[in-house]
């Protein structure tokens, strides 16, 4: 009795096999074999993976990596062969290292030090994870040896990166991203009017360095933002004022970012909220010309920004707490004006829309 029910299933699953395809069933069955890897690659797993990653990078070897037949890589926002670029060249692991998982999504960001020729430089890493295999890669590297220093020097990120949030206080993942989302949206062509929602205690590091609340510099400094130099004529010295003494809030009703024209391509793919941290991954471009005219909040006209076109690659994270951002950290690089990541289709990359996050949460 027994064998012929085996039987009759048997012939049954072959005849189903028979009218989808073989290539259906593949697909249906990879689908819940993938269901399944992610939500067991928990968080230990996830980082090590990273941590594979690092190993057989610094070993230049990408045979070393458990990855998927169609796996992806990009570096610097190109497409490249995995075993490519930095694959060649670098000498070493660094010793900064901060960890940033999305066990519901299988993804996990990292931000750290490598060596390249024996020289520090930055690693911003994200790695998409199907099946405890690597399915896509998508690397910025900072070759800025002092950035590189400045970051190894910190030790560690913020430990309130690490922290849990009680499950009575935790966002969902849309409202963590509408919050950070914020972020670009408030700087983009900013007025200094605008909704930002920042902690009191709202802090920013950006490639190793104290952007924001470093008392190190001077508030009479006329640094325009992100590093740029401003018009310090006699005339303007004293409106033109910005500094990375200021606090996160403080900088944007300045109204002096205004000059970031666009930020686009933002796409948001690490969103935990258990520790209320979103990795985004997007473009600022400067678009000079006239945009570097504009008028500050207590309405006189400035002219300030880069006096050229270019963009930064961006990669940053935010810890959300309450609706508000507490900790900001940023590792980005300067690229031509324009580009794009390597992971989006050009209407996308030209789009300032929120996007990326696509596990949807029952809250």
């Amino acid at each position: 009795m027994c064998r012929r029910l085996l039987f009759i299933r048997a012939i049954g699953a072959f005849i189903l096999a028979a009218i989808l395809g073989t290539s259906c069933m593949d697909r249906m069955f990879a689908g819940r074999l993938n269901a399944g890897a992610e939500s067991s690659c928990d968080r230990a797993c996830l980082d090590g993976l990273v941590d594979q990653y690092l190993d057989a990078l610094a070993r230049n070897d990408p045979s070393r990596l458990p990855v998927t037949a169609t796996v992806e890589f990009t570096e610097d926002g190109q497409r490249l062969n995995l075993g490519d670029g930095l694959w060649n060249t670098a000498t070493g692991k660094g010793t900064y290292k901060f960890y940033m998982e999305d066990v519901q999504a299988g993804q996990v960001g990292f931000f750290g030090t490598m060596r390249e020729a024996n020289e520090p430089i930055i690693l911003s890493l994200r790695l998409k994870i199907e099946n405890h295999n690597i399915a896509e890669i998508e690397t910025i590297v900072v070759r800025n040896v002092q950035d590189a220093e400045s970051l190894e020097k910190r030790g560690h990120p913020d430990p309130l990166f690490t922290d849990t949030i009680p499950p009575a206080e935790r966002a969902s993942r849309a409202n963590l991203v509408e919050i950070a989302n914020m972020y670009f949206s408030g700087m983009q062509l900013d007025d200094g009017k605008g909704d930002y929602p920042f902690a009191d205690d709202c802090d920013r590091v950006e490639n190793g360095t104290e952007a924001t609340n470093n008392h190190t510099v001077s508030t009479e400094d006329a640094v325009g933002a992100q590093g740029n130099s401003v018009d310090n004529s006699p005339r303007h010295r004293s409106e033109l004022t910005y500094s990375a003494a200021w606090g996160c809030k403080e900088q944007f009703q300045s109204g002096l970012l205004h000059f970031v024209t666009r930020i686009r391509d933002r796409r948001f793919l690490v969103v935990d909220p258990e520790r209320g941290v979103v990795l985004a991954f997007c473009f600022f471009d400067h678009a000079a010309g006239k945009t570097r005219t504009f008028k500050i909040p207590d309405g006189r006209t400035i002219t300030a920004g880069p006096s050229t076109p270019w963009t930064w690659e961006m990669s940053e994270v935010f810890r959300v707490e309450h609706g508000k951002m507490r900790r900001i950290e940023a590792v980005y690089h300067r690229c031509p004006y324009g580009m794009g990541s390597g992971w989006s289709s050009w209407q996308d990359s030209m789009s300032t829309q929120a996007r990326g996050f696509s596990i949807p949460t029952k809250d």
